[in-house]
Formats: structure tokens, sequence, C-alpha cells
């Protein structure tokens, strides 16, 4: 359980972060570069989410080639059950779009985790 904890838990706080975000209507800042700044904003958080992922697959001691791709495809889930999200707040819309931009972030987070594993070897 102590395990589970120290590793599930910070996903699943991260998690409850982005849906608690997207559930904010007409979240935009007063900033000329409103557009881009969320933008960026998908891919850390998307980023960040994928790396969260990886690390709890991997403490469970598996491959850490499987726990990339696991990432990758839980955390590529994960944003498209958002934008899906968004579509029932006020002010806000889900967009295809924003998980083409939020899958830039995975996919980073997921090459520096593979950099990080090919390092060990």
């Amino acid at each position: 359980m102590k395990k589970f904890l120290k590793y599930w838990l910070l996903v699943i706080l991260w998690m409850a972060a982005i849906f608690i975000l997207s559930a904010i209507p007409n979240l935009k800042t007063e900033l000329e570069q409103d557009f881009l700044l969320r933008k960026i904003a998908h891919m850390v958080e998307f980023g960040i989410l994928t790396f969260l992922f990886f690390r709890a697959i991997s403490a469970q001691g598996g491959s850490p080639h499987k726990a990339i791709i696991f990432s990758f495809i839980f955390s590529l889930f994960y944003a498209l059950t958002d934008e899906y999200h968004q579509t029932f707040i006020e002010g806000r819309q889900g967009a295809l779009r924003d998980v083409g931009i939020d899958s830039i972030g995975i996919l980073i987070a997921s090459l520096i985790c593979y950099i990080k594993i090919k390092g060990r070897n």
C-alpha cells in the first residue's frame, strides 16, 4: 500500500488537477500571448502526466520500454477524455487539435524517459 501511495497517488492527483482546470469556464489570461501560453501549458501538463505514469509503472518492476509505451497510451487516452470533458463546460470546447498539442508534450516526455533508460545501459 505504501508503494502504491508513493507512486500512484501523484498520478491520481495530477489527473485530478487537469480535470479541475478543464472544468473552469473561459480559462484565459489577460496576456497578449494567451493562446501560446495555454498551448505550452497543455504540453507541459501532459508531459508531466506521462512522466508520472512512467515512474509509477516502472516502480511495479516491469520492463522500462513497456512502461514508456503504456505511459504514452494512458496519457494520450487521458488527453482525449480531457477534451471530451471540455465539451460539457460552458465557454470551453473540446478539440482534436488540442489532443495533438497534448501529444507533443506526451511524446517529448516519452523521449526523455527513453533517453534516461538508454543511459542506464
